[in-house]
């Protein structure tokens, strides 16, 4: 039976990365506020824990002084209350928030990780993406390491990441022409479907076309991406981007993009949407779905919508922070660059 993560000498061979852990953090800190960011600690605590549809949240009893009780929920990312902020007039901030998600846990995932979110008021979201170039250059650094390996994938983070649209990767690596099941936001099940059909692709009768796009990308595309450099997984249809704005030349797509490396999905970045009335009929379809398909919904966060509506224009990106400091110690699974695991 394995030791448990405190005995001395499991914690001796762990404690090489849990150092490099801690030079990273301190190498990302120094960078932000070089960018003039402001580290910002928003409670985690909140009335909504987010409202996308395969989010699981975990739920509390907050008792008032008058003895009543009312749920609330361990926040699934730091997102709305740094809007908040963001809608006060803070114009450029960032906080290493720990985040908690249900029904997730393995290699990759905890149920309580460290995620980096950043954030800048008046910004187009490319310029996240040359954040993201350097905070991959910083980890490996302050890590001492000249490749990230991870699964017998190898990265060079100090090479210039590709980018390569969500469309480009499914024609190239799914046989798949993606823009053709898609109006504006609507999406065609069952042109998806006869497209999985034809590359002989199998999906679930019941499937709905989010349901094929999700295993599609996971089986078909995520293993190509992030080999020999990083890659920018860019422009994903709107109906896969909940909480960003419509691309200007394109109403099938938004401007939304996921950071790759070693075959990992790392960050999710966005041009931020502020129509407060389109938010609430995304979250509210996403709530119809998940009720539908889990039993349960969300409340939604009538202050977040209240800020939307006099949040500036901004970009932002949420970056799993366990997840990279793996890829720049080699470790092999989160729990262990984690100081504590969940038990």
């Amino acid at each position: 039976m394995p030791r448990p993560f405190w005995h001395p000498d499991r914690h001796a061979d762990r404690r090489p990365a849990l150092l490099a852990r801690a030079r990273i953090q301190s190498a990302i800190r120094g960078w932000l506020a070089d960018e003039s960011f402001l580290e910002v600690d928003p409670s985690a605590l909140q009335i909504s824990p987010g409202n996308e549809a395969h989010l699981h949240a975990f739920a509390t009893q907050a008792i008032g002084n008058d003895g009543q009780p009312r749920t609330m929920y361990l926040h699934t990312s730091p997102e709305f209350a740094m809007k908040k902020l963001l809608a006060a007039g803070e114009p450029r901030i960032a906080t290493f928030a720990h985040v908690w998600r249900n029904r997730e846990r393995g290699a990759r995932h905890s149920p309580e990780f460290t995620m980096l979110e950043w954030y800048r008021a008046g910004e187009d979201y490319t310029v996240l993406m040359r954040d993201c170039a350097a905070m991959l250059q910083l980890a490996a650094q302050a890590a001492g390491a000249t490749l990230f390996r991870h699964n017998g994938v190898d990265c060079d983070p100090f090479a210039p990441p590709e980018r390569l649209s969500v469309a480009e990767a499914f024609a190239h690596y799914a046989g798949i022409d993606l823009l053709a099941t898609c109006d504006g936001a609507a999406t065609d099940v069952a042109a998806l479907r006869a497209q999985c059909g034809d590359t002989g692709f199998s999906v679930a009768r019941d499937d709905s076309w989010s349901d094929m796009v999700s295993k599609l990308l996971v089986a078909k595309v995520e293993p190509h991406l992030g080999h020999g450099r990083a890659t920018i997984l860019d422009r994903y249809p709107l109906a896969e981007a909940a909480l960003a704005r419509p691309t200007p030349d394109d109403p099938r797509l938004a401007e939304r993009f996921e950071l790759y490396a070693c075959g990992v999905e790392l960050a999710n970045g966005f041009g931020e949407l502020t129509d407060a009335r389109e938010q609430r009929r995304r979250f509210s379809a996403d709530m119809d779905l998940k009720e539908q398909l889990y039993g349960e919904r969300y409340p939604l966060d009538e202050d977040f919508l209240a800020a939307l509506a006099i949040m500036p224009p901004a970009s932002g990106i949420a970056l799993g922070f366990d997840r990279l400091v793996m890829l720049a110690t080699g470790a092999p699974k989160i729990d262990d660059v984690i100081w504590v695991p969940v038990g």
